[in-house]
């Protein structure tokens, strides 16, 4: 259940931002509205993830899968293309965030 909690403060995380362009600097109200609100459930459900795992595990995989969630998005939403060596740091964050979930100490 708390992995839960994690994946879906992530995916707050993400609508916020790919709301952001959206927003042109906080001028167009509904998207600031929407993107204040993924912010704010990201960091609520961030809080429940973070009772049972520790924070740089917690902070470590959601800051992680957002890069690579945004990377994504980003290319089929707003047309934006990554360089090879970006792709290639992208699956390297996420060989991380994979490892240091693999092998944290199960005793939280």
């Amino acid at each position: 259940m708390v992995y839960l909690y994690l994946v879906l403060a992530v995916l707050c995380e993400v609508t916020g931002t790919m709301l952001l362009p959206l927003s042109q600097n906080f001028t167009k109200i509904l998207p600031t509205i929407g993107l204040s609100l993924s912010y704010m459930l990201a960091f609520y459900f961030l809080t429940f993830a973070m009772h049972s795992i520790p924070i740089a595990i917690v902070y470590g995989t959601w800051s992680g899968l957002g890069i690579l969630c945004i990377s994504i998005l980003s290319y089929f939403i707003y047309d934006q293309t990554l360089q090879w060596q970006s792709i290639l740091g992208l699956f390297l964050i996420i060989t991380g965030v994979i490892l240091v979930n693999i092998f944290t100490s199960k005793s939280y």
